[in-house]
């Protein structure tokens, strides 16, 4: 296993003691330098040998971000001990199914900054056989059915957050904003590729991480100059209304999912200095393509394009079983040298991954078009497909359509069985005018989408939508409200 990004945390350590790592906001807010944060690696990771000789077994680690959580993965990277990251929402019967999935010998927490354990019974021997390579084991977010684990080889972390660190320039002096929680892929990059540059990574309290004041407060206070975040985060700065700016800004990453216009019309203002990037990956392939644009276009574009592949990315777009080599519209494949190699334990899923020459590729399950001169844009997931009295309508254009009236901040539809259409379409929106109602966003849709893409019903809400744990609207949640 490759130990890069610990072996080159404890270098800076040495030759850098007293630079900034971890800064945590507050009053007055709490730095944590370099050799701090190697020096608790150290402790943890003597304590886990003590405890737990066996490096092949994994652990898992259910914690927020915080010091000593941080030092236990790099205790683990140092140790080359495979460390499966849990999110804090995983209620804990379905921790355990995960744990005895993956063969953890134990579930690490931390209370009060002290490590807590949790071994777990059983056989040594009865575990599934990890990749040779293993070094962090993510989840899908499990939001049709358990979530399955994603085995992430160490090369492969130490060739993304190689590029993530000479693409952003996350190196000494340079601050990062990390919104996500510590069991997102999308820590890679704001939490390990900063730390093993030598950059210092300012850490979103997740229990606050909707709290529009408190996130204000930790952009004016920490003055960080890479952000990158998922839409909600960009969403809840737009709507606020506030005349702040952030000029120290550079550098603005939108990942996750799909930014509205609307949201990304407000971007210039409060980043007015940033260079903005849509970034496109997926838990089990990381960042696959990037896309560099300007505030002109984030305001006039519908849908922003996937952009260009990262450096050894390849992708393909099929369709009907066939490589497509013009315009038209697909499934996107990636092969990144980022991925997994597939799921733990999960037979079934194979068919996710195409094994094609020297080359596996994943399949994404995002529905794409591409223009004829070779430009990707997403469409929506091919599981987001259902049929209205016979007609395929795609749930994510219809959301699409939505945004993009005037008086809608926010919209998400599901389909729900129906006696007559085999589905029917709920609409759910949050209203930016309150002025608005259902009958005019029905004739705003018939004259923009398929006469069954209509929805049949409106549910107008003053809240914002429920989201799940990756950040994204909820349709299971939404569903619960149908009666």
């Amino acid at each position: 296993m490759s130990r890069s990004v610990a072996a080159d945390v404890a270098v800076r350590a040495r030759q850098s003691p007293d630079d900034p790592a971890l800064l945590f906001g507050g009053v007055p807010d709490e730095v944590v330098t370099y050799a701090e944060l190697v020096g608790a690696a150290e402790r943890i990771g003597a304590e886990l040998a003590g405890r737990y000789p066996d490096t092949r077994r994994p652990l898992a680690l259910q914690a927020s971000k915080s010091t000593v959580a941080i030092a236990t993965v790099l205790a683990c990277m140092q140790a080359g001990r495979p460390l499966l990251l849990a999110s804090t929402e995983l209620g804990r019967e379905l921790l355990a199914e995960l744990v005895e999935r993956s063969g953890c010998q134990a579930v690490l927490g931390v209370v009060e900054e002290r490590l807590t354990h949790r071994p777990v019974a059983g056989d040594a021997q009865g575990g599934p056989v990890l990749p040779q390579d293993t070094s962090l084991l993510l989840t899908t977010s499990g939001s049709t059915g358990v979530p399955k684990l994603v085995p992430l080889g160490g090369a492969g972390i130490d060739a993304f957050t190689s590029w993530a660190g000479s693409a952003f320039a996350l190196g000494t002096g340079t601050r990062v904003l990390n919104f996500a929680p510590l069991n997102f892929d999308l820590t890679l990059l704001d939490i390990w590729g900063t730390l093993r540059h030598g950059g210092c990574v300012v850490p979103v309290d997740h229990d606050r991480s909707v709290d529009t004041k408190y996130l204000l407060g930790l952009l004016a206070s920490t003055r960080p100059h890479v952000v990158q975040a998922v839409p909600m985060f960009f969403r809840l700065l737009t709507e606020a209304g506030t005349a702040c700016e952030f000029p120290g800004v550079r550098e603005l990453l939108l990942t996750g999912d799909h930014v509205p216009r609307s949201v990304r019309a407000g971007l210039a203002r409060l980043f007015p200095a940033a260079r903005l990037h849509n970034v496109y990956g997926c838990t089990e392939t990381n960042d696959s393509m990037i896309h560099t644009f300007s505030a002109a276009e984030a305001a006039d574009r519908e849908v922003l394009p996937l952009g260009s592949p990262l450096p050894g990315v390849l992708v393909e777009v099929v369709a009907d079983g066939e490589v497509l080599r013009g315009a038209g519209s697909g499934e996107l494949l990636v092969s990144t040298p980022f991925q997994t190699a597939g799921y733990l334990g999960e037979a079934g899923a194979k068919d996710r991954f195409v094994v094609r020459g020297d080359r596996v590729w994943y399949r994404t399950g995002d529905v794409v078009t591409r223009s004829a001169g070779g430009e990707l844009a997403l469409v929506g997931r091919t599981d987001s497909q259902v049929k209205v009295r016979g007609v395929r309508i795609n749930l994510e254009e219809v959301e699409r359509v939505l945004q993009g009236h005037g008086g809608v901040a926010e919209a998400a539809v599901v389909a729900v069985p129906h006696a007559v259409s085999g589905r029917a379409l709920h609409a759910f929106v949050r209203r930016s005018d309150d002025a608005v109602t259902g009958l005019q966003l029905r004739s705003y849709c018939a004259a923009k989408v398929n006469r069954a893409a209509i929805p049949a019903a409106f549910h107008l809400m003053t809240d914002p939508l429920p989201i799940g744990p990756t950040g994204k609207v909820s349709r299971r949640l939404l569903m619960e409200k149908i009666e």
